[in-house]
């Protein structure tokens, strides 16, 4: 067999590879060995040719997005958003295998890895051709991933029907390797993507409501709403007082600024607001150390909600948007009420004085503040089977 030299004959290469032959193609990381995907026949010679252990499976190639269905089943809104995001690029998707694609592809397992090539001349090729490429690596198993046309032939001259030049590989690393076929979802190859810009990915794509309110003003209410449309709750307050019991970088930087307020690691509270209830400024700088770590916190819990396909959540602080954590949010809903009624509760539901309900409630911002920098406000100012319709057909409105 006389390996040929292929540079723009997309025809002929489409030809070879619907006829069961072999053609390697550039992409953007390293060269492949292609072959029709949905052919046995041509499997097989991928295998034998590489000397690949017939246990490891293959991943196909494909021109896009659109062609996730026709291979896939039960493919999720990931999926979707990160070949958006990514595609044309060095990311494979494994996603659970529909039963056109042949056993020996998914080493008989049920899921098949999907990878749209970041290289004219191969997105060319798949169009051509109408079929999806196996196409692992173009190097004997073991051996070094090749960059250029010329690599390629020093493996494989006279072994497969032709080379597509497309000249020198840029990346020269494979691509990384996410799986979405179960959650939680997970990286099973580091590559040329980082995994970070995976997981913030899946986060941009998530809708995200922040919501806000003084003490009474009824948000857990609003929160539940959203919890029964399937949304992860994170409250800022819950998250601060868990990082005092395990965050020392966060108690550290507390120290700092406020020596002695740390005793065997633990803050000490009373000694803290003996501090800053009497000092604006320090006041301020405390809040600036733990918002800071209180929204990394947030932004790490919001990447595990969505490796476990979250696509939901609500941020729930009185000082959201002070905060900084309101930037995360998509929308921010605020929640008033009036003062009385946000007594009355305090009343019923911390056994507090009056006195103390009312100086509480005094210290927050009132309700026009939230008004002015809020993007949708929730009025609790009905009987309370009226406020939860009112939350019920809110939730459905922002989560859209």
């Amino acid at each position: 067999m006389k390996t040929e030299i292929l540079k723009t004959e997309y025809d002929h290469a489409a030809d070879l590879i619907r006829a069961g032959s072999l053609v390697a193609v550039p992409t953007e990381t390293v060269y492949g060995l292609a072959g029709n995907g949905l052919d046995v026949d041509a499997v097989e010679q991928i295998y034998e040719v590489k000397g690949r252990p017939a246990v490891k499976p293959l991943s196909l190639m494909v021109p896009g997005a659109e062609a996730i269905e026709k291979v896939c089943v039960n493919v999720p809104k990931a999926a979707y958003v990160l070949a958006e995001r990514f595609w044309p690029g060095p990311l494979t998707i494994v996603l659970e295998s529909s039963e056109q694609v042949p056993e020996i592809v998914r080493a008989g397992g049920i899921t098949v890895g999907l990878r749209c090539p970041d290289h004219p001349a191969t997105l060319a090729l798949l169009r051509c051709a109408g079929v999806p490429f196996a196409a692992p690596s173009a190097n004997p198993s073991g051996e070094p991933s090749p960059k250029t046309a010329g690599e390629v032939l020093n493996y494989f001259d006279g072994k497969i029907s032709a080379v597509v030049d497309g000249g020198p590989c840029g990346i020269g690393t494979e691509s990384t390797i996410v799986d979405l076929s179960k959650t939680p979802y997970r990286i099973l190859r580091q590559g040329a993507l980082p995994e970070s810009e995976i997981w913030d990915a899946l986060v941009d794509q998530m809708r995200i409501v922040g919501v806000t309110g003084g003490s009474g003003c009824g948000k857990t209410t609003f929160l539940q709403a959203l919890e029964k449309q399937g949304t992860m709750v994170l409250d800022c307050d819950e998250v601060y007082h868990e990082l005092l019991k395990t965050s020392k970088p966060m108690l550290d930087a507390i120290d700092a600024r406020f020596p002695g307020v740390v005793e065997q690691g633990a803050l000490q509270i009373k000694k803290l607001g003996e501090i800053v209830f009497h000092d604006e400024q320090a006041l301020a700088d405390l809040n600036t150390i733990t918002h800071r770590y209180v929204t990394e916190e947030i932004q790490r819990r919001l990447r595990e909600h969505a490796k476990n396909g979250g696509t939901s959540a609500a941020i729930d602080a009185i000082a959201l948007i002070e905060s900084g954590a309101g930037e995360l949010c998509d929308t921010i809903v605020g929640v008033t009420a009036p003062r009385e009624a946000r007594i009355e509760r305090l009343l019923k539901r911390e056994g507090v004085t009056r006195a103390y309900a009312e100086s509480r409630i005094d210290a927050q911002k009132p309700n026009e503040w939230f008004e002015a920098h809020c993007d949708r406000i929730l009025e609790n100012n009905h009987t309370l089977q009226a406020f939860e319709q009112q939350c019920e057909k809110l939730s459905m409105e922002v989560l859209k």
